[in-house]
């Protein structure tokens, strides 16, 4: 069974095989999607980045009532001595009056340990899934992702997550070019800005499917319905 998608029918090499496939769930941390997190620090509308728990809460027990399926959790942060923090990404962090390392309402911002680093507590990890934590955008960046996933025989990736278009996308592109079939979910997606959400997403179909194939949720229910 393959998932309705666009620009193509995913997977594009056949039908769905849970074996082989990862559910991704990309930096739901309250620093990203909750309040007193970074995100709402820097002023953004924290809806944009949140519209996606709900999509992904029903999809997780979904993937986890059926079985089979590898479940991997993303958490981007820093070491308490912030020696793994690039200088310039701290001064664009200040810039927008909410410094990486700092203090805020849910402790440190983006520090590893603090309260607004930890995953919400609607998509808690599962005993037995992976957590991968990582100082970066990307997902495979100083992290041993690529390592796990090539172990478990994973060769198809279901990215869910924030931001569209910054760490999912990164993730996503990071994954293409080490050739894992990626599929990228809209509503289980968000973005501090609506348009690069929209824009993000747009451009994986370019090029018949540049990055992979654009779906939803409930396209992957659906399918899932079938196996």
């Amino acid at each position: 069974m393959q998932i309705a998608a666009s620009p193509y029918m995913w997977p594009y090499d056949g039908a769905i095989d849970p074996a082989k496939t990862a559910l991704m769930i990309i930096d739901m941390q309250t620093d990203f999607c909750g309040r007193g997190g970074y995100v709402e620090r820097m002023g953004y509308d924290l809806s944009l980045t949140a519209r996606a728990i709900e999509p992904i809460k029903r999809l997780l027990a979904r993937v986890r009532e059926t079985g089979g399926f590898t479940v991997i959790h993303t958490r981007e942060g820093h070491k308490p001595d912030l020696s793994d923090l690039p200088a310039n990404k701290r001064w664009r962090s200040r810039q927008i009056g909410a410094e990486i390392g700092s203090e805020g309402p849910a402790g440190r911002i983006l520090v590893r340990g603090e309260r607004g680093w930890q995953i919400i507590d609607e998509l808690a990890p599962a005993p037995g899934e992976y957590i991968i934590d990582k100082p970066g955008k990307g997902s495979f960046y100083a992290t041993d992702l690529d390592l796990i996933l090539k172990n478990k025989g994973i060769t198809h990736l279901i990215l869910t997550g924030i931001t569209t278009d910054v760490c999912v996308h990164t993730t996503m592109r990071e994954a293409n070019d080490r050739g894992y079939e990626c599929l990228i979910l809209e509503d289980c997606t968000g973005a501090t800005d609506y348009a690069n959400h929209l824009a993000a997403l747009n451009m994986v179909k370019m090029q018949g499917g540049v990055f992979g194939s654009v779906s939803d949720s409930e396209a992957v229910l659906e399918a899932l319905e079938q196996l």
